[in-house]
């Protein structure tokens, strides 16, 4: 009877296997931000001071060849010769107009900086000022107006926000009204103070002598007709030991070499860029390199290239299939600094020579 009690028991079915338990996925971080800047040295797209050498098109296209390049970037900077003024007259004064150098491009030539990919222009040069501190009001409004940021005025530092970091220009210069370039001690506070509130600083200057070899850098301190254009390696190396992150120069009207200073780069000139009539274009002055860089997101230098651009009149900066300004920049550069980590590759490239030789392996 118990056996058939129990054969007559219905069976129990077996309990359920535990569900497998999925494995954690590690937490993906995000992404390192980066950043690509373009830099290129003087601009002045033509002047109606004294006399009228406005382009033929109005400057429309002056930048067409160069507009794509430097809206690819995350930043485009530059630095703006003379100032952008409707009327008006100069507080420079020159001995005869014939060989003036004093340069006013109208207002409405800002919309044209903006639609070439310009985001922040340098107004510290010894022309920013050539029609007073009503031309130079005029300038910072007219690039205000157009969203460009811009740095030279003594007190005016770009600041703004890129891909979610914090990014800062202060622009230097030697004359009166700007952030001094020769005042050491007052332009590492300022770079201090930056790097403290700021993910990446960047420092423009207009430095260095002018005129024959001046291509070359004399790690001294230089003077042109008498005025002190600074000591620019001592003073680009110091704004990277103050906390910039990319130190650009400009002035000397020719390329210069360039350094990599503690993981920083410096360009201690780019020469002149996109100049109608008005400033030489003639041999290395018609040179006119982008310089790109790509930072990480504490400054860093990654890597870059030299797009080699000239200026041949009267048409605006265009390529340059014989790559002159990359291999003036390779050969200057190699004779200034012998031990350098930096490495140009035929193509444009600017590396890190240790990069180059595990790419090799």
């Amino acid at each position: 009877m118990l056996l058939a009690a129990c054969a007559g028991e219905p069976r129990r079915a077996p309990p359920p296997a535990p569900e497998p338990v999925p494995e954690p996925v590690p937490e993906q971080s995000a992404p390192a931000q980066e950043l690509t800047i373009a830099a290129v040295g003087d601009v002045m797209l033509g002047t109606d001071y004294p006399e009228n050498i406005l382009p033929d098109d109005d400057g429309v296209g002056f930048l067409k060849d160069a507009a794509p390049l430097l809206s690819a970037a995350d930043i485009a900077f530059g630095n703006l010769e003379g100032v952008l003024l409707d009327g008006g007259e100069p507080v420079k004064r020159c001995k005869s107009r014939t060989g003036c150098f004093v340069f006013r491009t109208p207002t409405r030539y800002a919309q044209y900086l903006r639609d070439a990919g310009f985001d922040v222009m340098s107004l510290a040069n010894n022309h920013a000022a050539d029609f007073g501190e009503i031309g130079r009001d005029s300038t910072m409004q007219a690039l205000d107006a157009v969203g460009i940021h811009h740095s030279g005025r003594e007190g005016d530092i770009a600041s703004w926000v890129v891909k979610d970091l914090k990014v800062a220009l202060v622009a230097f210069a030697p004359n009166v009204g700007t952030h001094q370039l020769n005042d050491l001690p007052r332009a590492i506070e300022i770079v201090e103070e930056l790097a403290r509130g700021h993910d990446v600083v960047i420092v423009s200057f207009h430095g260095g002598a002018e005129g024959e070899g001046a291509e070359l850098l004399p790690f001294a301190r230089e003077y042109f007709y008498e005025e002190d254009r600074g000591d620019v390696v001592e003073f680009a190396r110091a704004m990277v030991d103050a906390g910039a992150d990319l130190v650009l120069g400009h002035g000397p009207h020719v390329v210069r070499p360039i350094e990599l200073y503690r993981d920083r780069l410096i360009a201690y000139s780019l020469g002149n860029f996109a100049t109608y009539y008005g400033i030489s274009v003639e041999g290395q002055r018609g040179l006119a390199p982008i310089l790109f860089a790509r930072v990480d997101a504490e400054g860093r230098f990654l890597d870059g290239r030299i797009e080699s651009m000239i200026q041949i009149r009267p048409g605006g900066p265009q390529p340059d299939p014989q790559r002159q300004a990359l291999e003036l920049l390779r050969t200057l550069t190699e004779a200034a600094f012998p031990a350098s980590e930096l490495a140009f590759l035929p193509d444009g490239r600017l590396v890190r020579g240790t990069e180059l030789l595990s790419d090799q392996r």
